[in-house]
């Protein structure tokens, strides 16, 4: 069983695009997991009242469909640095997982597979 890491704009896009990706991760038998980084990131976008509205409305979406589907996923704690710095470094570590993200700098550090959205609906690896 493969092994996905959710990054934060990964998660706040599938919410505004209204994908279910958890649905689709389950069925294609993928095991799931959540950097704490990452939900502390979209709390803090969540709550920042200078940040545009689309952003906020995406992490608070997306924190809902978080927590509505806690059962489907793992939290892990990768560390104090900067998310996408401890991302590359757990990725490195783990060099069978997947890493969820549309965050063209990210993607260019990571030599692992990436999950990507395609076409505003479907979700894809590369």
């Amino acid at each position: 069983m493969a092994t996905v890491l959710l990054d934060t704009n990964f998660v706040m896009t599938c919410a505004r695009q209204k994908i279910d990706f958890f649905h689709e991760l389950f069925v294609s038998g993928f095991k799931i997991v959540v950097p704490k980084q990452v939900l502390e990131e979209m709390e803090r976008v969540a709550d920042k009242k200078n940040k545009k509205l689309k952003n906020r409305e995406s992490a608070e979406l997306g924190l809902k469909l978080l927590s509505k589907n806690k059962s489907m996923f793992k939290i892990i704690n990768l560390g104090k640095k900067h998310v996408d710095k401890l991302i590359v470094s757990y990725a490195n570590e783990h060099p069978r997982l997947i890493v969820a993200t549309l965050d063209s700098e990210l993607k260019k550090k990571l030599k692992n597979k990436k999950m990507v959205i395609r076409e505003k609906k479907r979700i894809a690896v590369i």
